[in-house]
């Protein structure tokens, strides 16, 4: 698949991502729109090239970004849009699943977990299977479709799939990333208190 990785890693790490627009008037020149467009970067490019990686410096890495992305996706201006300049989407099925797999293979064991789900009104719930990689990926797609519309640098297009990126991050995404962050801090911490809890015990 085509990747972040090689962009990120030949222009280094003090580089800004290659917004490709010759206007000062651009959104993406906006402070906030070019913030997020930088968090963005390192997040798709650290999902993109996850494979190898050991699980415990992936998810200190994600722990860092995962937060960092919420808030910067907040800041992000609330603008009009309909969808008409909206490009196709670059994220394909085969992307999607090369991401999931490869934080799936990572996170091994620990991927799935059991979680409540509460019905309308908090009057009924039940438990369902999720997994970390799925949440993560599906937050991939969009902000990785998002930065593949800002490298064409039309402008028209930028404006519309900030729209949806924002919308979407309301209604759908900003979610997966909670659940994400709330699985790799347990990841993290709750498992290694436990493990601190066995040894006190012996």
């Amino acid at each position: 698949m085509e990747t972040f990785c090689n962009f990120v890693i030949q222009k280094g790490k003090n580089e800004p991502f290659n917004l490709m627009t010759n206007s000062s008037d651009s959104i993406l020149c906006q402070h906030d729109v070019l913030e997020f467009t930088q968090v963005a970067v390192q997040y798709c490019a650290l999902l993109e090239q996850s494979e190898g990686q050991s699980r415990k410096d992936l998810c200190a890495t994600l722990l860092k970004l995962t937060p960092l992305l919420y808030l910067k996706a907040q800041l992000l201006p609330r603008i009009e849009g309909d969808g008409t300049f909206l490009p196709d989407e670059q994220v394909t099925e085969q992307d999607y699943e090369y991401v999931r797999g490869s934080l799936a293979s990572v996170l091994g064991n620990e991927d799935e977990y059991l979680d409540v789900v509460y019905g309308e009104m908090l009057q009924t719930d039940e438990t369902q299977w999720k997994r970390i990689s799925e949440h993560l990926a599906d937050v991939y797609q969009p902000v990785r479709n998002f930065l593949a519309t800002c490298q064409g640098g039309l402008e028209d297009c930028i404006q519309d799939a900030l729209w949806q990126l924002v919308d979407s991050f309301e209604l759908y995404w900003g979610q997966s990333l909670v659940d994400a962050m709330a699985r790799l801090h347990h990841i993290a911490y709750a498992i290694k208190v436990d493990e601190n809890d066995e040894d006190t015990e012996e």
